[in-house]
């Protein structure tokens, strides 16, 4: 029988919901793994950033945001990750719905559904668990809730979105997804983990 080349497999393939309580019997980290219905990396040059503002403001609702703000919009979340950069995460709004408000003259958008994952991580002992992969200070005087920060381990990068004090999403390339989640399922080990995979893209 012929195999279906249509059929789209998990990027969390190999990964199971399961939990590893740790040796006093307690889970300090829960993670949730799963994919993006939608998500558009919007950039533009350093002229064309006030345009490029303008622009998101009349085509999902954004006000200025500086680098490392994140935004609630109508249309789902909007994070500058850079000063002539931001990533949409929107099951609404896509990217060609967005290239009808920004034009080759203003900016690019690119579709990155397919290539982007996120793995949500919360609990008491998450910002250990994090610490041990990413060169960040996690204080919140420094990385407040609401912010985003581009980061990465062992040169595979990560767009950090801290929900909470413990909360935080990490928005992951997929090609790395699989390998991802079994590091930072690792990494949270020693404080009992939670692992649920999320079925459907959200």
């Amino acid at each position: 029988m012929a195999e279906d080349r249509t059929a789209r497999h998990s990027p969390f393939d190999g990964h199971v919901s399961r939990q590893w309580p740790s040796a006093d019997g307690t889970i300090g980290v829960r993670l949730v793994a799963g994919t993006v219905t939608g998500a558009a990396l919007i950039s533009t040059w350093p002229a064309g950033a006030a345009a490029l503002a303008d622009a998101l403001a009349a085509a999902v609702g954004a006000t200025p945001l500086r680098c490392g703000d994140t935004q609630a919009v109508a249309a789902g979340l909007l994070m500058r990750t850079g000063p002539e950069e931001y990533l949409l995460i929107s099951a609404t709004v896509t990217a060609m719905t967005l290239r009808a408000s920004i034009d080759a003259q203003t900016g690019s958008v690119i579709d990155l559904a397919h290539a982007r994952c996120r793995i949500g991580i919360e609990g008491d002992r998450c910002r250990e668990a994090l610490a041990k992969l990413f060169a960040l200070d996690l204080d919140e005087s420094s990385f407040a809730p609401g912010q985003a920060r581009l980061t990465g381990h062992h040169h595979v990068p990560c767009l950090l979105h801290r929900l909470a004090t413990d909360r935080f999403d990490l928005y992951i390339t997929s090609s790395y997804a699989a390998d991802q989640l079994a590091t930072l399922t690792d990494a949270a080990l020693e404080y009992g983990v939670a692992l649920r995979l999320d079925q459907g893209p959200a």
